[in-house]
C-alpha cells in the first residue's frame, strides 16, 4: 500500500513583527498539539514595506514548515478562488484560527470559506465566547482590556494551556548565528557595555509621538546619564529621522536602522538596560526578551490590548474620550491622545526604570 499522506495543519495568522511575537505562546501550543503534522501558515504579505514578514521572526523555531501568502483584505474573486485551490491542494486536516478579533459576520464568512475549502475541523473561531478582548480592572480599579496574547490563548484553550507565564513560551531561541551577528555589530562600539535601545519609527501615523518629543526626551536622558550608549533600531527609511532625533546624545551612539534583522535586533535589545519606543514590533521583541520597556502609546487601540506583555514596563497611554478609534490617521482630534503625553512624563518613566535596575530589580518578565 502507498504511504498515507502526512497530516497537515493550516494556521491562519495575520500581521507582522509585533503580531507574531505576541502569538508565540499560542504557536508553540499548536506545535505541541500537532507534533507530527506539517504545520502551514496562511498569512498576509507584509502590511507595509517596512513591516517584518512573519517568517523572519519565527524561522528556526520548528513551529511552521510552509507558508501560503495572500494580499490582506482582498475581495478579488479570482484571487480568492486561487487561494481556495491552494488550500484544497494542501488538504489540511484542521485549521487553527488565530486572526485578530473581528465581528461575528466576518467570523462566519471566514468559517464558510474554510469549510468550502474542505476543512472540517476548525479550532479557535470564538463563536461561543467573547469575540473581542474582555474587560478587566487593574489593582487601582482602572478599566483595562485583555492583552492580545491572552485572547489568542483563550481562543485556543481547547488545545491546552498556552503557558503564558512560562518564559520559555516567549523564547525566540536565538541561534548562535543570530547572537554572533548581533555581537559583531556591537564589537567595535565603545558603548556596548551599557546602553539603551530606541526605536522611533512606526508604520501608523496616529502612533507617532513626533521627532521633536523624542529629541527632547533623548536630550534629557543623556544629560542625566552621560555614561549610557544609545542604539537606534528600525527600518532603513527611519535611519535619518532617528539620527536627527538623537543628535544631542552625549555618549556613544550606534545607528542600526536597516542593518539588523528582527532576530538579530532581539539579541541587541536583550543586552540593553531598557527599551524606548512606540507601540511597535521592536517593543514586543523587548518584552519577550525580558527588557523593561518605556512605551509611548496612542489611544488608537484599547488600553491593555497591545501593551508589552509581562511586569515592570512603563506604559504611557492617555485615555481620551475617543479611545479605541482604530484610526490610522487622526485629523479631527489631531492625535490629542498621544500628543498629550509630555516629555516630562516619559523621562520620569525612564528614570523609574533606571532606578529599579540600579537597585538590582530583575528584568520584567511573565513570572513576576
Amino acid at each position: 500500500m502507498p504511504p498515507s499522506p502526512p497530516e497537515r495543519i493550516l494556521i491562519y495568522r495575520l500581521g507582522s513583527l509585533g503580531d507574531t511575537v505576541v502569538a508565540l505562546p499560542s504557536l508553540k501550543l499548536v506545535a505541541r498539539s500537532f507534533p507530527k503534522a506539517e504545520r502551514w501558515m496562511l498569512t498576509n504579505k507584509p502590511v507595509a514595506a517596512r513591516a517584518a514578514p512573519l517568517r523572519q521572526v519565527i524561522e528556526g523555531l520548528d513551529l511552521v514548515h510552509g507558508y501560503l501568502d495572500y494580499p490582506v483584505g482582498t475581495r478579488n474573486p479570482a484571487a480568492l478562488l486561487n487561494l481556495g485551490r491552494q488550500i484544497r491542494a494542501l488538504r489540511p486536516t484542521a485549521l487553527v484560527y488565530m486572526v485578530p478579533a473581528r465581528g461575528r459576520v466576518r467570523l462566519l464568512r471566514d468559517y464558510l470559506f474554510f469549510r468550502a475549502c474542505g476543512i472540517t475541523r476548525i479550532v479557535g473561531i470564538p463563536f461561543k465566547s467573547e469575540v473581542a478582548q474582555s474587560r478587566r480592572y487593574d489593582n487601582a480599579g482602572v478599566e483595562t482590556w485583555e492583552p492580545e496574547a491572552e485572547r489568542l490563548a483563550r481562543s485556543l484553550a481547547g488545545l491546552g494551556d498556552a503557558a503564558l507565564n512560562d518564559p520559555g513560551s516567549w523564547d525566540l531561541r536565538l541561534t548562535e548565528q543570530d547572537i554572533a551577528t548581533a555581537a559583531g555589530l556591537l564589537d567595535a562600539w565603545s558603548g556596548r557595555h551599557a546602553y539603551v535601545t530606541v526605536s522611533l519609527g512606526t508604520k501608523c501615523s496616529v502612533k507617532d509621538w513626533g521627532k521633536a518629543n523624542w529629541s527632547e526626551l533623548l536630550s534629557r536622558i543623556t544629560q542625566a546619564h552621560p555614561e549610557l550608549g544609545l542604539v537606534l533600531l528600525g527600518a532603513a527609511d527611519e535611519s535619518q529621522m532617528s539620527e536627527e532625533a538623537a543628535s544631542a546624545w552625549k555618549g556613544p551612539r550606534l545607528n542600526l536602522c536597516g542593518k539588523s534583522a528582527p532576530r538579530v535586533s532581539a539579541a541587541v535589545i536583550s543586552w540593553s538596560k531598557a527599551f524606548l519606543g512606540h507601540d511597535s514590533g521592536p517593543m514586543h521583541l523587548a518584552a519577550a526578551a525580558g527588557v523593561p520597556c518605556i512605551a509611548i502609546f496612542s489611544a488608537r487601540n484599547l488600553p491593555g490590548e497591545w501593551f508589552p506583555y509581562g511586569h515592570g514596563h512603563q506604559v504611557l497611554y492617555h485615555r481620551t474620550e475617543c479611545f479605541g478609534c482604530r484610526l490610522d490617521i487622526c485629523v479631527e482630534h489631531a492625535k490629542k491622545c498621544i500628543a498629550s503625553i509630555s516629555v516630562v512624563e516619559a523621562f520620569t518613566a525612564f528614570s523609574r526604570v533606571m532606578k529599579q535596575r540600579a537597585a538590582g530589580a530583575p528584568n520584567p518578565g511573565v513570572l513576576q
